[in-house]
């Protein structure tokens, strides 16, 4: 396509006014009337922002239509940017005034930089040199009607980046710093296609839908509605025509222990006939708490997994309240004249009476004594423990002694009447997890989709070697059994660079498997850097869970604030950040409701006082279970949308770009590994030394895109920009930040 130079004239209309209110492509309006005295104009609102993706063998095109609206109350005109991802190509663009089609150009990266460069002159806001080192797509926009709209669609092409089945596809979405209101709708539909079986998906960055339509082809979908999106969207999915696909990541900078993300996930055309029967109960609280609607749903939901029971399962239905009441004294097939049976028993069901945890717990472990497949409990309860054993202590070592077959245990905990200690700790001590199902929320439909994950077991007793590599911190700390269509995500540390294999143990059908891949470690790889935080989140997320269920303790407290400040993630104990002049920097009266929940103190100390019971516990419980391992991270915590746009607070005063955390300190960013005594380079803002910084090295223009005083650390050393400081440098000196 051809390229175009930039006059002086365009170039100012472009910088004059640069309020961003678009997502990865955004409207400039121009100045009225025309220069030496213009009038502002209001920047374009987003209606809508839809994004649709088809990636067929590593053939990416994708296809943005966005709305643009014009509230002002004259017709407008302006500039169309658009960074161009690396190595994409633009196919089509079509924005029409009547019916004329208008055109648009393409400028490559040296022509983008002046540009971005000559904004920030302008308008001395930096926010745009995150794009610096891309190429630009311009175009001019007009008429914008008052009050009117204008639709703009834009393809483009790029080949997808795989090695050694692991593929990555990343869309510029980070647009919060140029946004004055949130964006209405953005939608992002990505399907991928494949001659190779799709092993696994994983977003992480951002909460997504995931749908199988087969072993060649997923469609993955993320929505949101009246947002600000901070980050860029990511997905890796991996290709394999093994039984399981085995694919790692890995970040380690010169001197530090590395990072290492590690996706495991079946095969499910090979593994479809190597499924591990179940032998599974269902243990169904009828207490009198379960009248009404939810007992219906919650029936509905029980004929649901029963009716899904494959012919070589084995299984029984335990109802309870004060009393405990199995369908059969043992396991049954799953036949059709069983099933038939057991669904008249759930329909009869009643509620009615107390609650009778412990011995309901007792009687459905003791029917798997003797399991031919695997062990699985299902047990839905709505309240207390009322009938029996009702000290919690004590349940919980009575399940721990009675459950010696391994057996496995799915929690339903239903409404706020429920005890999310003993919930979580009966789970997490016996290889299950706990969901919880809200009063507002369907139960048909959460345990529905539960048991369909967990319905065909794979790879049971599940263990892993990392061989030669010297490996810690590894999160989950228990592998969970593997099931058909899900995957496991282990995020951890590694020391040394190592050449090795990478081995899963672990039962299919009864008999001892291993899946064996080769991979590195290397010595220093600047690539993946989002794994620091992600590690950080999935352990500060671990401890919270041990504080939460197990109590406080200062070896625990004092890791998860450490972690917090190093990578700016807030959390109950770091909420205030006391920084080096021991100065709150966020007052109680600007808690978001997050860490409200929480219910922390306000001093010092800030300690969890989360209670067992209640609503405050459920979303405690509901966040700290939250996949990707979100810990207090709003943005991946599918749990809680409604903590979505109340994270502004938090936002002003830690910011995390890379791998790197800033916290603001006297109305400076201040690099988290940034000490007094570190040399350091001083360079004033919106100088020839600061552009021809940025120029000998594009990278650091995603740090110092935060602000105007920036202090940011390289190599051992400090670039501090701010009011004051050199407005050239000598080739010399700039020779320090050439990449």
């Amino acid at each position: 396509m051809k390229k175009c130079c930039v006059t002086p004239v365009v170039l100012f209309v472009i910088c004059v006014i640069f309020n961003f209110a678009n997502a990865d492509g955004f409207i400039v309006p121009h100045p009225y009337p025309p220069p030496p005295n213009p009038k502002p104009i209001p920047t374009p609102s987003v209606k809508y922002h839809h994004v649709n993706v088809t990636i067929d063998n590593q053939v990416a095109v994708t296809k943005i239509d966005q709305v643009f609206i014009n509230n002002y109350h004259d017709d407008i005109e302006g500039t169309y940017l658009f960074p161009i991802p690396e190595e994409a190509s633009i196919s089509r663009f079509s924005m029409y005034s009547g019916n004329d089609e208008l055109k648009g150009e393409i400028l490559d990266k040296e022509q983008a930089r002046r540009i971005y460069e000559d904004i920030v002159r302008k308008l001395k806001d930096p926010a745009i040199l995150e794009y610096m080192g891309t190429d630009l797509f311009k175009a001019r926009v007009y008429p914008i009607k008052a009050f009117g709209e204008k639709r703009i669609t834009l393809d483009y092409e790029e080949i997808i980046k795989c090695d050694a089945g692991l593929c990555r596809y990343s869309y510029p979405l980070n647009v919060e710093k140029f946004s004055p209101e949130p964006l209405r709708n953005v939608t992002i539909v990505i399907d991928i296609k494949s001659k190779a079986p799709i092993t696994s998906v994983y977003s992480p960055s951002h909460t997504c839908e995931t749908t199988r339509n087969d072993d060649g082809s997923v469609t993955v979908s993320f929505e949101q509605n009246n947002v600000k999106p901070d980050k860029d969207f990511v997905i890796y999915y991996t290709i394999s025509k093994k039984n399981f696909s085995l694919n790692l990541l890995t970040h380690k900078e010169e001197g530090e222990d590395g990072f290492f993300m590690l996706m495991a996930a079946p095969n499910d055309e090979t593994i479809e006939d190597q499924a591990i029967p179940k032998d599974i109960i269902f243990v169904f609280d009828k207490s009198g708490s379960m009248a009404g609607d939810k007992v219906e749903q919650a029936k509905n939901a029980l004929k649901f997994c029963i009716n899904s029971l494959k012919p070589e399962d084995r299984f029984n239905v335990i109802s309870f309240s004060t009393e405990v009441n199995p369908y059969e004294t043992g396991l049954m097939h799953a036949t059709k004249d069983n099933i038939a049976e057991v669904l008249k028993f759930v329909n009869k069901m009643e509620a009615t009476g107390g609650t009778n945890i412990n011995e309901a717990l007792r009687t459905g472990i003791s029917q798997l004594e003797k399991p031919t497949g695997l062990p699985i409990i299902m047990f839905l309860t709505d309240g207390l423990p009322t009938v029996g054993e009702q000290n919690i202590s004590k349940i919980i070592k009575n399940v721990e002694s009675y459950n010696t077959n391994s057996v496995r245990i799915f929690v339903f905990g239903v409404g706020y009447d429920v005890n999310t200690q003993l919930l979580d700790k009966i789970s997490l001590e016996n290889g299950g997890l706990s969901e919880y199902v809200e009063p507002e929320e369907d139960i048909e439909v959460k345990v529905s989709n539960l048991f369909t994950k967990v319905s065909t077991p794979v790879l049971a007793n599940a263990a892993i070697s990392f061989g030669k590599a010297k490996t810690m911190d590894v999160y989950p700390q228990r592998i969970p059994d593997i099931f058909r269509g899900s995957q496991l995500v282990l995020l951890g540390r590694y020391r040394d660079r190592a050449s090795t294999v990478i081995i899963i143990k672990g039962d299919v059908q009864g008999e001892p498997k291993s899946f064996v891949e080769d991979v590195t470690f290397p010595k220093e790889n600047p690539a993946n850097d989002f794994l620091p935080r992600l590690w950080a989140m999935r352990k500060i997320n671990f401890l919270l869970n041990e504080i939460r269920l197990y109590g406080e303790k200062e070896e625990l407290t004092g890791e998860v604030k450490q972690l917090s400040k190093r990578y700016g993630i807030m959390t109950p104990y770091t909420s205030y950040l006391v920084l080096e002049d021991e100065a709150k920097i966020a007052a109680p009266s600007e808690r978001t409701d997050i860490y409200n929940v929480l219910d922390f103190s306000a001093d010092a100390s800030s300690r969890m006082k989360v209670e067992a019971v209640g609503k405050d516990a459920v979303k405690a419980s509901k966040m700290l279970q939250a996949a990707p391992g979100a810990g207090y991270e709003l943005t991946q915590d599918a749990a809680w949308e409604g903590a979505r746009n109340k994270e502004q607070v938090v936002n002003s005063l830690v910011k995390s770009v890379g791998t790197k955390a800033f916290y603001l300190r006297n109305n400076v960013w201040v690099d988290e590994k940034y000490t007094e005594d570190m040399e350091a380079v001083r360079v004033k803002f919106d100088s020839d030394a600061y552009y021809a910084i940025l120029a000998a090295n594009p990278v650091l223009g995603k740090f110092l895109a935060i602000g105007e005083a920036v202090t940011v650390c390289i190599d051992g050393f400090a670039l501090i920009v701010g009011e004051e400081g050199k407005e050239t440098l000598s080739e010399e000196e700039l020779s320090r930040f050439k990449m």
